[in-house]
């Protein structure tokens, strides 16, 4: 039993990174059908408020903590480019580049985080340290990857016809990359100010929606885009509330 719980970690990192695969190949074949990635995001927000809202409500019901205007501007900054500017370039890359493209620059968010955690100084690195020269190697393979999956190009997932946009959605890709680190890196004072984690999930969710659904109707005039045309679509949306 010692031996199963002690693995627990790497198997709840590699389902993890099998459903992070799954969101990007849905969402592709989504956004291929004609979905705009605007939409997706605005819906899959939605739908992730609805849902973790009511069980935040609930679940703290008796102790609340008490939203500030300093908690307030750092959840809603964390949203904006957490979530909102985050996923919309994500899904955005997706589309124009592929979806084997958007796991692979993925990876990057490891090794951007520790480079810009080490800038501002919450990383300490020593060469002499087993531990600083595996986080220095393995930024130095994440970055060599993903640049090696930019410039060597190989057939693409549920193939669709042009690719003139693989260069643009490759950088999207990057930008999603280092705005979700970022995030995490902003987690740090988003926390202290508001340590009510479920709360802080509800109310990150409740922003993101509001903020992404202006960037939605900002991209997209057209009231056919709004319509989900096909069940794939909507399962897409579902399926992507689980990340």
């Amino acid at each position: 039993m010692s031996g199963i719980h002690y693995y627990k970690p790497v198997k709840a990192m590699i389902g993890m990174q099998l459903t992070y695969a799954g969101v990007a190949l849905s969402t592709r074949a989504a956004l291929l059908q004609g979905m705009s990635p605007s939409v997706f995001v605005f819906y899959r927000q939605g739908i992730a408020t609805s849902v973790i809202a009511p069980i935040a409500y609930f679940a703290r019901r008796s102790e609340r903590s008490c939203l500030g205007l300093r908690s307030f501007c750092l959840i809603f900054l964390a949203s904006l480019v957490g979530v909102a500017i985050n996923q919309n370039i994500y899904f955005e890359g997706i589309y124009l580049a592929s979806s084997s493209m958007g796991s692979a620059l993925f990876n990057l968010v490891p090794a951007i985080t520790f480079v810009a955690a080490f800038v501002i100084g919450l990383e300490k690195v020593d060469i002499r340290t087993l531990r600083s020269v595996a986080k220095i190697i393995g930024t130095v393979l994440c970055v060599g990857g993903a640049v090696s999956m930019v410039l060597l190009r190989g057939p693409k997932l549920l193939n669709s016809s042009g690719g003139e946009n693989w260069l643009l959605g490759s950088f999207l890709l990057f930008g999603s990359s280092c705005c979700w680190s970022f995030w995490i890196i902003f987690q740090v004072p988003v926390s202290a100010s508001y340590p009510d984690h479920l709360s802080l999930s509800a109310w990150m969710c409740f922003m993101a929606t509001l903020q992404s659904g202006t960037i939605a109707l900002f991209l997209e005039r057209n009231p056919e885009a709004w319509i989900l045309h096909s069940y794939l679509e909507l399962a897409s949306c579902l399926y992507a509330v689980r990340i």
